[in-house]
């Protein structure tokens, strides 16, 4: 059995939207580890006196529609009155023991694929500086960031898959560490075949930039972490955005990736590619550019 609680505060304004990609947000940590979600609880604050109560049944709506779509039963919730919306699922979901994949067992001589582009922190601050049209967002990124990441694993546990874990909050680099240095390998990802968001890095270029990156750099400084190569500043801050919703980080065998692409293309997950490999070495990860 996995037990898993996760919420977040609103990446955007729209409540369905919101419930969405918060739910997604939740359960991909049940699909992280291999396993099938069974039943979701809501996690809900929520200003009572400050917003209309239809706000919070678009949240729930949208976070049910997730939960239905994932096969799992929402068996009710919790709701706290709070000065911040925030909202989130706490979900429960079965594996068997003796396939649990974590996010310490790459191995060299594996391929690394990513299965969602990233720079979605970014573009979320310009959309609330009104640097950024919502209408854009909705267009493309907001239907990638509310897509469940079960499609994904289900295609990839076809295969020798030796390690996993979805990218959030720390960004690629952030949630490369921790799968490198918990399986004590090197990670090699190529920056050129990292996937964005379509105007993420015009966001930073005009200035914008997330609460989040100046501590994610802080934190991949205690590591074994290089950037091979000369990178502009502006690229730069993309490899430290946060991700709400993120795709998952693959571990397979290489001769197996372009198969394990396939499968996942043919699942309706069109943005996986395979971004580097994993070799011997100091535990860490090179950036090459």
């Amino acid at each position: 059995m996995i037990n898993t609680v996760d919420f977040i505060t609103p990446p955007v304004d729209d409540p369905y939207w919101f419930g969405q990609i918060s739910a997604a947000n939740s359960i991909s940590d049940v699909y992280s580890m291999g396993g099938k979600p069974l039943t979701a609880l809501n996690v809900v604050m929520f200003p009572s006196n400050h917003l209309d109560m239809g706000v919070l049944r678009e949240i729930l709506r949208g976070g049910n529609d997730k939960v239905i779509e994932s096969g799992a039963c929402l068996a009710g919730g919790h709701t706290v009155d709070d000065n911040e919306p925030k909202y989130g699922l706490c979900v429960s979901g079965v594996v068997h023991p003796d396939k649990i994949i974590t996010n310490a067992g790459a191995r060299p001589g594996d391929g690394l694929i990513l299965t969602k582009p990233m720079g979605s922190g970014v573009l979320f601050n310009a959309v609330r500086a009104n640097k950024y049209p919502f209408r854009e967002l909705e267009q493309y990124t907001l239907p990638i960031l509310a897509s469940l990441n079960g499609p994904a694993m289900n295609a990839a546990l076809q295969f020798e898959l030796h390690s996993c874990t979805d990218i959030t909050g720390f960004g690629i680099l952030g949630h490369g560490l921790e799968m490198a240095v918990g399986s004590g390998v090197r990670l090699i990802i190529r920056q050129k075949d990292l996937p964005y968001y379509p105007d993420a890095l015009d966001m930073y270029k005009i200035g914008q930039t997330t609460g989040s990156n100046k501590d994610n750099r802080k934190m991949v400084s205690q590591f074994d972490f290089i950037l091979e190569g000369s990178l502009d500043r502006h690229s730069e801050e993309l490899l430290y955005d946060p991700q709400t919703s993120g795709g998952l980080l693959l571990a397979l065998p290489m001769k197996q990736v372009d198969a394990a692409i396939k499968a996942m293309h043919a699942a309706g997950v069109a943005d996986a590619v395979c971004i580097g490999e994993v070799t011997d070495g100091a535990p860490g990860l090179t950036c090459v550019v």
